[in-house]
């Protein structure tokens, strides 16, 4: 399961982004965004990566003013993180690594609160726009919004959650892309006026059950924190493994000036 998964995450990664292979790393670098969660490598399963290879992926990176990062189930490249390490790397996080299965995503919709599946322009700017609100970016522009129809139109979902009487937006979530019949729950993003009302809960649910509608047969997510491993094991998610985030930082060129 966790190689089905690691591989699903190297073509997710890979859409439309820049790629590049770098000794046993698949590199991707998005274009136009240099947030670190859309920036990042993976490790080929039994990677044994040289001190040059480390050396290489870091330059790969930092000539295109991201920052050195990866994200990869530890598990099956286990001499990876000692030579990140030694290449000058930190550990972000282990987080846990989350499915789920037919039957238990039983978390119902809060009392007031609808969830849609979005289809016009309208409901595809909300969707963007309240994830981007919960997380903390600017709000979403065109482009943002033709991104998540070229995803939809590829086979992703997307699930928005307002409130029944007036229709504003409280929160969202999507699954990506699938292939192999394997998917990633993301995004799930609600305001905070509206949060510890098991909206989260109930949008995870439904994307599950949409994505099983769909015939997808393997959904995933990463949990940040402990809060959100407790959420989504109430939507039925079950921990299979983990996913190491591991970065580098350059530190800064001393001043010469007293």
């Amino acid at each position: 399961m966790e190689s089905g998964i690691q591989s699903y995450l190297r073509i997710a990664a890979s859409h439309q982004r820049d790629t590049e292979r770098i000794g046993p790393f698949i590199a991707t670098f998005s274009r136009s965004n240099d947030n670190p969660f859309l920036n990042y490598a993976i490790p080929d399963d039994n990677a044994t990566p040289s001190p040059a290879d480390v050396a290489a992926l870091i330059v790969a990176y930092e000539k295109r003013s991201r920052k050195p990062r990866l994200e990869y189930v530890p598990q099956l490249a286990p001499a990876v993180e000692e030579a990140l390490i030694n290449g000058g790397f930190s550990i972000e996080g282990h987080l846990p690594l989350m499915t789920c299965v037919p039957g238990a995503e039983q978390i119902p919709v809060p009392s007031g609160i609808e969830l849609v599946l979005p289809v016009s322009d309208a409901d595809l700017l909300a969707t963007v726009a309240v994830q981007n609100e919960a997380y903390g970016a600017p709000p979403p522009d065109y482009s943002a919004i033709a991104g998540l129809r070229n995803s939809l139109e590829a086979g992703g979902i997307a699930v928005l959650a307002r409130i029944t009487a007036t229709g504003e937006p409280v929160g969202a979530g999507v699954c990506t892309v699938p292939s192999h019949q394997t998917t990633e729950i993301a995004g799930i993003g609600v305001r905070s006026a509206f949060r510890r009302r098991g909206i989260a809960g109930a949008l995870t649910s439904r994307l599950v059950q949409v994505a099983f509608s769909k015939g997808i047969s393997l959904p995933f997510l990463m949990a940040a924190h402990e809060a959100e491993q407790r959420i989504y094991a109430r939507a039925g998610f079950a921990v299979v493994g983990e996913i190491l985030h591991i970065s580098h930082f350059k530190p800064p060129i001393p001043s010469l000036s007293k």
